[in-house]
Parts: C-alpha cells; sequence; structure tokens
C-alpha cells in the first residue's frame, strides 16, 4: 500500500435463486480467492446472498431467516481475511425490508448501508417488497451487538489514513443526487456499488459512462459489482458487467455474460492531490456521516494496472490521429487570434530542419488558412551557422517552399564571430558562451525580420525543453506567440507524424519522415564528418523518460519516489534502474533551477491537461529549492 496504491476487487459469485446455501458458498469461494489475490477492498452484487430476482419470495420468512443466518456465516468467514468486504442482503429491520449493502471485516459486521433509491418502473417493482432507508444512519441491534444502519456510512482506515470506503446500490447512483456525492464531500475516497443491473440493447455503453462519470465527479475510485449468471431469466438477463474506475477513467472491466472477479489498483494519493487542486471540490465544512474503522494490514501492493510508458501520446492509433488533429486545431486557434489581434498578416519562424521549427511552421500555415491569407505571408528564416548540416538545411528550405512560405536564408557566422572578437571570446572554446550566443543571435535576426514585415515571431520551443530549461535564455526562449509552448517532445513527433501521414504532396511527405528521422540537436557545436555533433539526448537524457517524469509530477503531484517506481514498473524493459535513477534526479535538479526562464515565458496556447505557463497551470518561485525531491529519490531508490 506503499505511494497510496489499494488493491481492489469486484466479484460475481454463481447463483441460485432463492437457493442461500448454494450462494452463500460461492460468495465464500470468491472471497478467498480475492482475498488471496490481494485484494483488500472486495465489492459483491445486490442482494447476491438470495438473489436479485425472488420477486415475492422476499415477503417469505424463510428466505429472510436464512439471509440473516448467512450474513453472520459470511462475516465469520472473513476472520483472517485481511479486507474489507460488502455483500448485499435483504435485511428486515422493526418490521419493515431493506436492500442493504452489508460491510464485513474481521469476523464483524460493521456496517449495514441501506438503499437510498428504489426503482418503480419499467422492469423494475422494488417498491413492492422493500422500503426505502432512512435519511441517516442510526444504531439498530443485530444479533448482540449494535451495528450502524443507514445510507452513507463511512468505513475509515486506521493504518491508511486516505482509505475512507463508502457504499451505495444499484440504482443510488443512476438517481439526480447519489448517495456517494455526500460521501466523498465528507471525505470518501472509494466508492462502491452492490448493483443488479440488468441487460438490454445499449445499456452497458451507457452503465460504463455513468461509473466513469461518477468516479471523474467525485474524484474517487469506484467499483461497481453486478448480478450476473444465475439469476432468474423469467424475463430479464444479468450480464455480470463488472467495473472499476478512477477519476472519470475505467482500470479495469469485465467480460460480459461470465462470472468471476477483476482487480486492479486503486491510487489514494493521485485522488487526494486531485481533490486539493480542484478548487470547486469542497468537503463538507460541518463532518455529519457516521465513521466506522475497520482492520488491515499495511503491505506492499504488487502493481498490475496500466501506466502508460508515453502518457501524453494515446495508444490507439485512431485515437492518436483525432487527438493530433484536435491539437493542431488548438494550436492555430491560438495563432489565429494573436495575428488578428495584432493585425498582423505576417509572421516570422525561425527554421532549422528540427521537429520543433517544423511543427511550429506546419501550425502556421494552417492559421495563415483560417485566417485566408496568403502562405507566402509566413516567412521562413533559415540561419546557416558553425553547427548547421546539409541535411537539416535541405530539409529546412525544402520544406519552407512546399508549404508556400516565403524562404530567407540570413547566415549568422559572420555576425557572431564578430560579436565573440567584441567580447574577447575564442572561437575554440565551444562552451556555453559559444553556444548560447548562437541563438541569442538568431532570436535578434528573427525579432528585427519580424519589424521589417510587421509581423510576428513565432516561438518553437516545446514543453518538455522548458520542463529542463534546454533553452538559451532571451534566445530561441523568447518569441512573441509560442505555439509549442504546451506540447511535449514524444507528443511533438506524432503531430509531425501524423500531418506527414495524412498530407497528399509526396515531396512533403519525404521531408517531413526525415525529419522525423533526423537526431534532435540545436546544432550549436560544429559538424563532425558532416554529421550532428551535438545530440540532445544525450547531454540532458532520453525525451520519452522525461516526459513521463513531467506528467506524473505536474499531472498529480507525485513524489520523485514514486514516479521511480513507476518508471521502473513502465519503462523497465527499455531503461536499467540506474539510468532511470540518473535521468530522474538530473529531472529534478533541472525542474527546480530553470523555473527562472519559466517565469517569464510568451504567450502560448494550453493544449493537454498540463502545462507550464507562468499564468496558468504552474506557478512556482524561482528561487525554490529541490532538496526535499532529492533526498525523496534518494529514499526510494535505497528501498529497491
Amino acid at each position: 500500500m506503499r505511494d497510496g496504491f489499494i488493491k481492489v476487487a469486484a466479484a460475481t459469485p454463481k447463483i441460485r435463486v432463492a437457493d442461500v446455501a448454494y450462494n452463500t458458498e460461492n460468495i465464500c469461494r470468491l472471497i478467498d480467492e480475492t482475498a488471496a489475490a490481494g485484494a483488500k477492498v472486495i465489492v459483491f452484487p445486490e442482494l447476491c446472498i438470495t438473489g436479485y430476482t425472488c420477486g415475492d419470495l422476499f415477503t417469505q420468512e424463510i428466505l429472510l431467516s436464512e439471509a440473516r443466518e448467512a450474513l453472520h456465516k459470511i462475516a465469520e468467514y472473513t476472520r483472517g481475511k485481511d479486507a474489507l468486504v460488502f455483500v448485499g442482503v435483504p435485511l428486515a429491520v422493526e418490521g419493515e425490508l431493506y436492500n442493504v449493502a452489508a460491510a464485513l471485516n474481521q469476523g464483524k459486521i460493521l456496517g449495514l448501508t441501506t438503499k437510498t433509491f428504489l426503482p418503480n418502473y419499467g422492469e423494475f417493482y422494488e417498491m413492492r417488497q422493500f422500503r426505502q432507508g432512512p435519511k441517516t444512519a442510526r444504531e439498530i441491534w443485530f444479533g448482540n451487538e449494535k451495528v450502524p444502519f443507514g445510507p452513507q456510512l463511512l468505513f475509515v482506515s486506521p493504518v491508511m489514513e486516505p482509505l475512507v470506503v463508502s457504499a451505495e446500490i444499484c440504482e443510488d447512483v443512476w438517481s439526480p443526487v447519489p448517495p456517494s456525492i455526500a460521501a466523498a464531500r465528507e471525505g470518501a475516497t472509494l466508492i462502491v456499488n452492490c448493483s443488479a443491473s440488468d441487460e438490454t440493447i445499449g445499456k452497458s455503453a451507457y452503465r460504463r459512462s455513468l461509473i466513469e462519470g461518477q468516479s471523474a465527479r467525485l474524484i474517487c475510485g469506484y467499483i461497481y459489482a453486478n448480478a450476473g449468471e444465475g439469476e432468474s431469466t423469467t424475463d430479464l438477463v444479468f450480464g455480470g458487467h463488472d467495473l472499476i474506475a478512477e477519476n472519470g477513467t475505467i482500470l479495469k472491466e469485465s467480460a460480459r455474460f461470465a462470472n468471476g472477479a477483476v482487480y486492479t489498483e486503486i491510487d489514494l494519493k493521485r485522488l487526494l492531490s486531485e481533490r486539493r487542486k480542484n478548487t470547486t471540490f469542497q468537503a463538507e465544512k460541518e463532518p455529519k456521516l457516521m465513521r466506522i474503522p475497520f482492520e488491515i494490514q499495511m503491505e506492499e501492493t504488487e502493481l498490475t494496472r496500466i501506466f502508460p510508458p508515453r502518457p501524453f501520446v494515446p495508444d490507439q492509433e485512431q485515437e492518436r490521429d483525432r487527438r493530433c488533429e484536435e491539437i493542431l486545431g488548438i494550436q492555430a486557434m491560438g495563432l489565429k487570434k494573436r495575428l488578428e489581434h495584432a493585425h498582423a498578416e505576417n509572421a516570422v519562424v525561425g527554421i532549422s530542419g528540427g521537429l520543433d521549427s517544423t511543427l511550429a511552421l506546419l501550425v502556421a500555415a494552417k492559421a495563415f488558412d483560417m485566417l485566408g491569407l496568403d502562405r507566402a505571408g509566413i516567412t521562413a528564416v533559415t540561419m546557416p551557422c558553425f553547427g548547421t548540416t546539409d541535411r537539416t538545411y535541405r530539409n529546412a528550405c525544402k520544406m519552407s517552399k512546399k508549404l508556400g512560405a516565403s524562404l530567407r536564408e540570413i547566415p549568422i557566422g559572420a555576425s557572431v564571430a564578430q560579436h565573440f572578437m567584441d567580447i574577447g571570446h575564442d572561437m575554440e572554446d565551444h562552451s556555453v558562451t559559444y553556444e548560447n550566443a548562437q541563438a541569442r543571435e538568431r532570436t535578434q535576426v528573427l525579432m528585427d525580420v519580424a519589424n521589417q514585415n510587421g509581423g510576428i515571431v513565432i516561438g518553437t520551443g516545446d514543453m518538455s525543453e522548458l520542463a529542463l530549461g534546454w533553452a538559451t535564455y532571451n534566445g530561441d526562449h523568447m518569441s512573441m506567440y509560442g505555439v509549442n509552448a504546451s506540447v511535449p517532445k514524444t507528443l511533438v513527433r506524432h503531430l509531425v507524424h501524423y500531418y506527414a501521414d495524412s498530407c497528399t504532396d509526396e515531396e512533403l511527405k519525404e521531408v517531413l519522415y526525415d525529419v522525423l528521422d533526423t537526431p534532435v540537436s540545436p546544432e550549436l557545436l560544429p559538424p563532425k564528418d558532416g554529421e550532428i555533433a551535438q545530440k540532445t539526448e544525450d547531454l540532458v537524457g532520453p525525451y520519452e523518460l522525461h516526459d513521463f517524469f513531467l506528467y506524473y509530477l505536474l499531472r498529480f503531484g507525485y513524489e520523485p519516489g514514486k514516479i521511480y517506481r513507476l518508471a521502473r514498473y513502465a519503462l523497465g524493459d527499455v531503461y536499467e534502474d540506474e539510468v532511470i535513477y540518473r535521468w530522474l534526479e538530473t529531472f529534478c535538479r533541472r525542474f527546480f533551477s530553470q523555473q527562472f526562464k519559466r517565469s517569464c515565458l510568451p504567450d502560448g496556447p494550453k493544449v493537454g491537461t498540463v502545462a507550464l505557463s507562468p499564468r496558468g497551470d504552474w506557478r512556482m518561485p524561482s528561487d525554490a529549492c529541490a532538496a526535499g525531491w532529492l533526498r525523496d529519490l534518494k529514499r526510494a531508490a535505497d528501498r529497491v
């Protein structure tokens, strides 16, 4: 359970309608299976001790007394099982019958959550047998003990503070105001649902979206256990559609029409981080709900859920293409507005033949098309200098011409050499001064050309470079509008690839593919044998790793130790532990030390959930210290 992960299960047993002994046996068998698999919260369907489809048999005392005895038996069966178990049962209390989700733990019945909303429409007629649960919870005598009874009970773990569990039953989540809303506002991070939802055409998709939406709305984990095979098919069919969701994402989904259990891990720390950031998620100021402790042991949670190695890039090709088209549209619309506001019919892009400047040029072309402007108003400036290679130069020129931009070549070698003479810098000294002087000269040229044309300079730097501070202050760091400012490097590649794949101009397609095959480089050092001598990823590390670090640091506020664990889990087949550690340490150091560059970034459009604009998503003092983050990383590495 380190790092906030808790393993959970949704379980659908095979049952026989009204055969309590048979159902109890199968419930206990699944408790064994799920507990042995390490699940700490286990959820069974609605009324599964008897079966949901008993109809008027629910009025029979023999069924109700057997169900009551079975509940005690199942509770006792949980003794020695390190889990909190929820099971659905009909329960007669004070002369009235209730639909209940019983919480069981270490041989005890901890609480009896009542169903709030009883469906009495279509194929459902629950109000014929059951009564609506009370408005507020109270204690009732159950056997020889007092047990909490009512809605919105909160089950809390003394050993894992973020774990607060609350139950609702089937229709509750379909209602306009589900009981889970109040529970979440009082701290519930995990909602469980004992359900019996039948199958009709299209209902599974709606059910899925409902659980996704509720988990997103409440910023919670949601375990939905549904009735399945064994329920009566007199009029209905139940498909056993179990779902486990976390903050709007389905983590695990069972096959329909197949009983059994599904498992995954809920990240409770992620949920709490999201709630802290979301100011519209308002906790209840005066808590009213009953809180009931339960016992589980702290232990390591083995991870089985998927953590995408490239979190900024969708896995599915169709979704990736849709996302790329949307991002290009957002970038172009942002630039369109800026050009309109500035009354500019010209734009200037420094084009190097690399990925970032290629994407910026493609976005500029799209924005000019939106405005109905001639693409000749885009001035693509190539500025050959000491590190320029023939390959990148040719690609820059050919690409600019094929897109209809006005190509302008302005060599800067002589200007930079003069500058070195002015400041007394040795041309053979290829230190940071040698590199930055070229980057600043490029920027000066672009700004002055924009003044000549009455246009604006379009920035090309991407978000990964900004996170690492891999930009020359007041050099490529500066522009009049940075279209790539919130696009990470791994996504830049896919955007250019998408444009190439969908391009009808074969020559342009060929150029774009060659750009994609070119090593990432600022080209500030002289080539070796005509080839690029300075490869960025050799210096700062693989962008694949840095984008993974960036996503989990910014999006979810994960500590470096947790990021290290997830990187080893998601990318361990590509990178050794030592490599991941080294570049994560580099990332932490650079992320903190380079904030001063991000504090004065030009404007640029946000395209995803993560951005570094000092006016938007990320506001950080430039002199913040990385010491605590580095210590956390070191502790995590020492545990491995």
